[in-house]
């Protein structure tokens, strides 16, 4: 038998917006839901092709190739319907909830959850952001408790069935023609009671513990990064899995160095006789001493370069530069000698600036010159 077209079945044109579509289903699933119409399979049958039809509608990348080909189109998602009302159920149950005020959930069990995320702040030096480091961690999570191994119940003890809803999590109520089921308030949806709960964990199944966790802080990292840890943060609960544990680095300033990406700067003071003749200092770096060479006539602000002496990029490995940023030193304390030798070097100055020659002007060009 052929399927409808989708649109047909829900009565809406294919120019429908998302809410007219959602308004449409809803129409449909109030007039033909099962409770409603028990032992009608007519009825049945209209329920579940609306619920396919939504389903696809509803899904804008289902309704792009529906649009374009078909029923055909939709092979390539792998949808092919709805088996009986548990798969419609599943699909939408919050949307049921917003319908009719319910939310079905088979089973009636406690579904699992995901551990919680954990942060860790940790400060290291500007030299282990530079070669990286191996740190202990110590901080605490909540694990799986050992004494009842998660199960909440004191040892030799079982739980038992909850007495309000009979181990089903759910509780049912009607609402004129409808038989509506919401979560059991008293096991809010796990059915069953603990009337022995371990004392370790005080029937919650988790415990707080102290976790000790070494960690590779690698070579090149920069303040505010994150290392995430996968796995590390807090158990998950009924078999939910665990959290992740993420490593937020902040990099200790450093006395001499500044960093600036994979380069570092420094400044680095010299005499004014070094300034002026040139010569050759011992700097330091992160690797040890380096010789830079101070050329003849170097000012204060002038910026002077060691290759290979920064900090290693944290991908490629591959190292920046030092830059050294010159200041030259005015001495405050001179001997009667140094004085003396300031002075006729202070009068050389003045007598070879008085001997320099002026530029000659450029010569006055009258109205009559022609270019001569």
């Amino acid at each position: 038998m052929a399927k409808r077209d989708y649109y047909e079945v829900l009565g809406v044109p294919r120019t429908a917006t998302e809410e007219e579509i959602k308004k449409a289903y809803r129409r449909l699933a109030l007039k033909y839901h099962p409770d409603r119409n028990p032992n009608n399979p007519e009825a049945e049958e209209k329920f579940k092709e609306a619920a396919e039809a939504y389903e696809v509608l509803h899904d804008p990348e289902k309704r792009s190739l529906y649009d374009r080909y078909g029923h055909d189109g939709l092979q390539s998602t792998g949808f092919q319907g709805f088996r009986g009302f548990d798969d419609i159920f599943a699909s939408f149950g919050s949307l049921f909830e917003e319908f009719f005020g319910f939310g079905p959930r088979p089973g009636g069990r406690a579904a699992p959850r995901a551990g919680a995320d954990l942060r860790y702040d940790l400060e290291i030096s500007f030299e282990e952001a530079a070669f990286g480091a191996e740190k202990l961690l110590e901080f605490e999570k909540l694990e799986t408790c050992i004494d009842c191994l998660g199960k909440r119940t004191a040892p030799g003890t079982q739980p038992v069935p909850c007495r309000l809803c009979g181990g089903l999590g759910q509780v049912e109520r009607r609402q004129g023609f409808f038989a509506l089921r919401t979560t059991c308030p008293q096991c809010h949806g796990e059915g069953q009671h603990i009337p022995h709960p371990c004392p370790k964990c005080r029937g919650r199944g988790m415990v707080r513990a102290t976790k000790r966790l070494s960690v590779k802080i690698p070579a090149g990292v920069d303040d505010g990064a994150r290392l995430r840890l996968v796995g590390e943060g807090e158990e998950g609960q009924h078999g939910g899995p665990p959290g992740d544990l993420y490593v937020v680095v902040h990099v200790a300033p450093h006395a001499f160095f500044e960093r600036h990406g994979t380069d570092v700067h420094c400044q680095v003071p010299i005499s004014f006789p070094q300034a002026a003749l040139g010569a050759e200092v011992e700097v330091p770096s992160l690797y040890g001493p380096q010789k830079l060479t101070i050329p003849r006539g170097t000012q204060t602000g002038d910026t002077l370069r060691l290759r290979g002496c920064g900090i290693p990029d944290v991908r490629t490995g591959r190292r920046g530069d030092q830059i050294v940023h010159v200041v030259v030193r005015t001495p405050t304390h001179l001997t009667p000698r140094q004085e003396e030798l300031l002075r006729e070097l202070a009068a050389l100055e003045e007598t070879a600036s008085t001997l320099t020659a002026e530029p000659p002007r450029a010569k006055k060009r009258w109205p009559w010159s022609k270019g001569q």
